[in-house]
């Protein structure tokens, strides 16, 4: 711990802190007034005018078939940076149970990891290491609605986006260039151009303190809110010295739809397994975020397909690898730029479709798609969709056991073969908030507690994490209030 909060380093997150973090709780508030998702006209002279792109990439970035996602754990890392992957985003958002060991922890690892000195040794005594090829690093601090409670600054916790970026940053920036790369970020869950534009303010703050030029930092812009949906070129216009892309957030952007559509009595999506990348309203997300990004010289990624391999089952394993497969396919034709994926097993599958059909190419940003009107990306028809009652016992099961784990600081867990991360269950738990409360589903509260009551007696009872879990998930799928995010309302319960 005393490697990373020197005098120094608290200094220059302290100083980042005060100066901004007024406009980040502005802009918090703002949020809660934007009521209606619409193309701005106010900003519509930036969607119009040709001339303007967003400066050239660097070298390194130009190509990005396949970016492995994950926490910033020592194993996660090590094995990411070695699995063949062009990028490793490590995570200290919704993959990452951000218990002050883990952010810390995380903090270092990745010192260690620039160094090329990261180890890991199992208990079995298997040491890993890393590979002198390794993946492009990049990294993702908490969203604007977090914030960091082991570090007040004037009585008031610290900004999480400012507290992860910061430090890593600080730490790292000057390390990485002189290995000849630079520090990338992945910027999460924004709703609007202005918070796009405090990020870029941000890191004109951080080059000038450390005395760096302008565009040493690279962004890519996570679109996983609807709100945001309707601002992707103003979004890369307040970034344009500084982003690279755009990222399809399919699993937040499902839930970013419930909240806030919530009191609309005719939004009713189905089973979350039945909300798959080719209804007419996610097409119409993935469509517009291809043109958009190449329309101004950016790169277009997608997202993150849930599927995970089974090493022990090779049924299981065969069935995963040809629904990702599958969905590459899907993304790589529809002029993505790359994709995620999040195991090592996984690489290879989409390393070989994103290199079948760019054939060498280093991205497709001539590629474009269809036009997109307002309506298509709000039109939320399924067609076929249905509520299921094992579509309802999943979403709680999985709201549930992944709180559990959460609770424990495990941010990314493995439930029947799908990677189940703080999103998912953003999801699953919204989706019965809005079930129990429509008239066509004949679901109720008393049946989510009856299903959790099931649930609890298959885990470990004497944790008391698991009670705590079930009053959680009680709580925020059968309160009248919709609360706006899980992680926020748990964080308090966090060691």
């Amino acid at each position: 711990m005393e490697r990373i909060f020197t005098p120094e380093s608290v200094s220059f997150i302290t100083k980042l802190h005060k100066k901004f973090n007024p406009r980040r709780q502005e802009l918090l508030a703002l949020r809660a007034t934007r009521q209606k998702p619409e193309f701005l006209a106010e900003t519509e002279h930036i969607r119009q005018d040709p001339s303007w792109k967003v400066a050239p990439p660097p070298k390194e970035l130009e190509k990005r078939y396949v970016e492995i996602t994950g926490p910033a754990e020592k194993k996660m890392i090590i094995n990411a940076l070695n699995s063949g992957a062009d990028v490793f985003m490590a995570d200290f958002e919704d993959a990452m149970s951000p218990t002050w060991d883990n952010v810390i922890s995380g903090q270092e690892y990745l010192i260690d990891a620039i160094d090329g000195t990261l180890t890991f040794t199992n208990t079995e005594g298997k040491v890993y290491r890393l590979n002198e090829k390794r993946a492009l690093l990049m990294v993702r601090p908490r969203g604007w609605h977090l914030e960091e409670k082991h570090l007040m600054i004037e009585g008031s916790p610290i900004s999480a986006s400012i507290f992860d970026a910061g430090l890593y940053f600080f730490h790292n920036a000057k390390r990485l260039l002189e290995k000849g790369t630079a520090p990338y970020f992945y910027l999460p869950k924004m709703e609007s151009h202005l918070e796009a534009r405090l990020w870029n303010d941000i890191f004109v703050a951080m080059q000038e303190e450390l005395g760096l030029p302008k565009g040493t930092i690279r962004c890519t812009v996570l679109i996983e809110t609807i709100m945001a949906a309707f601002e992707m070129e103003e979004i890369l216009y307040e970034l344009k010295d500084h982003c690279v892309g755009l990222n399809a957030g399919r699993w937040d952007y499902i839930f970013s739809i419930i909240k806030k559509f919530q009191h609309d009595e005719s939004l009713l999506l189905p089973d979350r397994s039945q909300i798959t990348m080719t209804v007419p309203f996610m097409r119409a997300y993935t469509d517009l975020l291809i043109t958009t990004c190449h329309k101004r010289g950016a790169h277009a990624m997608g997202g993150m397909s849930a599927f995970v391999p089974s090493r022990k089952n090779p049924q299981i394993n065969s069935a995963a690898l040809l629904k990702v497969a599958d969905d590459k396919i899907r993304e790589s034709q529809d002029g993505f730029d790359g994709t995620w994926v999040a195991h090592p097993d996984l690489v290879p599958v989409a390393m070989k479709v994103f290199t079948e059909t760019l054939q060498g190419r280093p991205n497709q940003k001539d590629h474009m798609r269809p036009k997109v009107h307002g309506r298509q990306l709000i039109d939320f028809k399924v067609p076929n969709g249905s509520v299921t009652e094992q579509g309802f016992r999943q979403n709680v099961i999985v709201a549930l056991r992944y709180l559990v784990s959460w609770l424990k600081g495990q941010g990314a867990v493995t439930l029947n073969n799908l990677m189940e991360d703080l999103a998912t269950a953003e999801i699953a738990r919204s989706q019965i908030w809005q079930w129990i409360r429509h008239e066509n589903v004949p679901y109720d509260a008393q049946f989510v507690r009856e299903i959790l009551e099931e649930e609890r007696e298959k885990l470990d009872i004497s944790d008391p994490r698991v009670d705590l879990a079930c009053r959680i998930i009680d709580d925020i799928t059968t309160d009248p209030v919709f609360y706006d995010f899980l992680g926020e309302m748990s964080y308090r319960y966090l060691q």
